[in-house]
C-alpha cells in the first residue's frame, strides 16, 4: 500500500439525492464508510509542522487522530479529538472547516484540503461508545448559564478537572442553539442529546426550563455556593429591518421559525405549536441561518423559496457548501435585493395593502455595490426607481441576532458593549470577579467552534482563578 494517497481532491461526501431530501428532515450527509475515511486518511501527509492544527479554535491533534484512522484504531482516534474537543460529532457536521482547519491544510496548495470536518464526524459517528474517564472531585463547584457550544465546552473541561458543575437551560431541551438553532437534517438532535448524555455520565448536572435572571440570578448563584460562573447564554433576540409591514401575520424571526421547527417539532402533523406551512417563502438574509430556513421552509410543504440578499453571491456569507445544498434543492436567489416594505391584507376579501394582515408580498429595489471603501469592502446602494413586487404567503427574516438584555438588566454591574455583548478579557472574564463569559453573548452570532474555543479559555482561566483563592 502507498503511504500516502496524492489525489487533489477529497473523497466526496455520500448525500441523500436532492429531490427526496427536500420533501424530509432526514440528514443531508451520510458520512463516509470505513473506505472512504481510510483513502481521505491516506491524503494527510502527517507535516512535521501542521499548520492545520493552528487554525483549529480548540487545537485538535489533527495528524494525531488521522493516523489514528489509518491505524483503524477509531477509539484511539475519538479519544485523540477528545482531549480538547468534547463535541466531535456536532463539530464534523457544523463547523466551517474550509475556513479554518483546511484552510491551513498544505494539500490546499495544490489541490483541496484534506476532508478533516469529514474524518471527525467518522470518527465521532463510530465511537459513540467510546468510555470517558471519570475525575475524582475536587471539592468546587461552577456552574454554567446555557447549554451552547459554549456552555458545553466549558463544563465539560472544568468535570474533567475535578469540579461540581452544573448547567442552567432556559429551554426543556438541553444543547441551546445546537438543539432549537440547527435543523435537523444538518445536526440531527440525537447527535445532540448523545453528546450531552456523555457530559451527564460524567457527573454533569443539568438543570432545564431555568431562565437566569428571571428564575435565580448570578448573585444569587453564588450565594448558594458557586465559586465561578460562565455565561454562555447566546444571541437569541433577533434583528429586525424596521420597515413597514414586519407585524403582518406570516412575517417570522428567522430564530422563531427554526425554533418552532426543530426544538418544538411543529413540522410534525401532529405538533401543538403553529408553524406557517407551504405556499410561497421569503427568506431575507445570506447567512449559514438563512439557508436553514430556507431549507426548514422548502420540507414544511412550501410551494417556492425565495432568498433575498443585498449583496452579491460573492459576499454571501453563508457556507459554500449550505448554498450548493439549497440551490440543489431548488431554492431560488434574488440577489443585489433589498425589501423596502412587506404588503399584506386583512383577509382574503380584500386585498388592499394595509398595517395588520396576512402578508401577500415583499416591496423590494434592486441594488449594486459601491467602489470597494479603505477596507476593500463594496457597499450596496439603491438603484433609483428599481422597485418590484415578489409575491408571499411567508417571510422569514434572518439578518442576525443580538444577545438577550436579560442577564444584563439582572446582574449589577455587568458591562456590556453598544450592541449588547458581554465585554470580557482574553480569559473571558468580565467585569465582575468569578464572572466568564463566552460564545455569542459575548460576539453576537457567530460559529459553533469559536463559541466551544472561548469556553475552552473560560474553564481554563476558571481553574486558575479558584486555585488562586484555595
Amino acid at each position: 500500500m502507498a503511504k500516502f494517497n496524492m489525489s487533489l481532491k477529497k473523497n466526496e461526501m455520500p448525500m441523500q439525492d436532492p429531490i427526496e431530501r427536500g420533501k424530509n428532515f432526514k440528514e443531508v450527509a451520510l458520512g463516509y464508510t470505513k473506505e472512504l475515511a481510510l483513502d481521505e486518511a491516506m491524503r494527510c501527509l502527517e507535516c512535521k509542522n501542521p499548520t492545520c492544527v493552528k487554525g483549529c479554535p480548540v487545537n485538535v491533534d489533527i495528524p494525531g487522530f488521522i493516523r489514528k484512522i489509518k491505524e483503524d484504531d477509531i477509539g484511539g482516534a475519538y479519544a485523540i479529538i477528545s482531549k480538547t474537543s468534547s463535541l466531535p460529532a456536532v463539530c464534523g457536521r457544523v463547523c466551517p472547516q474550509e475556513t479554518q482547519c483546511e484552510a491551513k491544510c498544505v494539500r490546499a496548495i495544490k489541490g483541496e484540503p484534506v476532508g478533516i470536518g469529514r474524518l471527525e464526524r467518522y470518527v465521532a459517528d463510530n465511537a459513540l461508545t467510546c468510555d470517558m474517564q471519570k475525575e475524582a472531585k475536587n471539592g468546587h463547584k461552577v456552574a454554567v448559564v446555557g447549554s451552547g457550544p459554549s456552555g458545553l465546552t466549558y463544563a465539560g473541561d472544568l468535570i474533567k478537572m475535578g469540579y461540581d458543575v452544573t448547567v442552567f437551560e432556559a429551554f426543556h431541551t438541553e444543547g441551546g442553539v445546537l438543539t432549537y438553532g440547527i435543523p435537523e437534517f444538518r445536526l440531527p438532535k440525537q447527535i445532540v442529546k448523545d453528546e450531552v448524555d456523555k457530559l451527564k455520565a460524567l457527573g454533569v448536572k443539568f438543570m432545564t426550563n431555568v431562565v437566569i435572571g428571571r428564575t435565580i440570578n448570578i448573585e444569587e448563584l453564588f450565594e448558594d455556593g458557586y465559586e465561578a460562573v460562565f455565561v454562555g447564554s447566546g444571541a437569541g433576540l433577533p434583528n429586525f429591518m424596521k420597515i413597514p409591514g414586519e407585524s403582518l401575520k406570516g412575517v417570522y424571526s428567522a430564530n422563531e421559525f427554526l425554533t418552532r421547527s426543530n426544538l418544538m417539532k411543529a413540522y410534525k402533523t401532529n405538533a401543538t405549536t403553529p408553524i406557517m406551512k407551504g405556499g410561497k417563502v421569503i427568506v431575507v438574509g445570506g447567512g449559514n441561518v438563512a439557508m436553514d430556513a430556507a431549507r426548514t421552509a422548502l420540507r414544511l410543504g412550501a410551494a417556492k423559496v425565495t432568498i433575498v440578499y443585498r449583496r452579491s453571491m460573492t459576499e454571501l456569507p453563508a457556507r459554500r457548501e449550505e448554498v450548493e445544498n439549497a440551490i440543489e434543492e431548488g431554492i431560488e436567489f434574488n440577489l443585489l435585493t433589498n425589501p423596502v416594505e412587506i404588503l399584506g391584507y386583512n383577509n382574503p376579501d380584500d386585498r388592499r395593502d394595509v398595517k395588520n394582515g396576512f402578508v401577500t408580498g415583499v416591496k423590494c429595489i434592486k441594488m449594486e455595490l459601491s467602489d470597494p471603501d479603505e477596507n476593500g469592502r463594496r457597499r450596496p446602494v439603491a438603484v433609483p426607481n428599481s422597485e418590484f413586487v415578489i409575491e408571499a404567503d411567508t417571510v422569514v427574516m434572518s439578518i442576525g441576532t443580538s444577545p438577550n438584555p436579560l442577564i444584563k438588566q439582572t446582574t449589577k454591574g455587568l458591562e456590556v458593549n453598544r450592541w449588547g455583548g458581554i465585554v470580557v478579557n482574553e480569559d473571558g472574564l468580565t467585569s465582575l470577579e468569578g464572572v466568564y463569559a463566552g460564545g455569542d453573548a459575548v460576539t453576537g452570532a457567530s460559529t459553533v467552534i469559536s463559541a466551544m474555543g472561548a469556553g475552552k479559555i473560560a474553564a481554563k482561566a476558571t481553574d486558575e482563578y479558584i486555585k488562586s483563592k484555595a
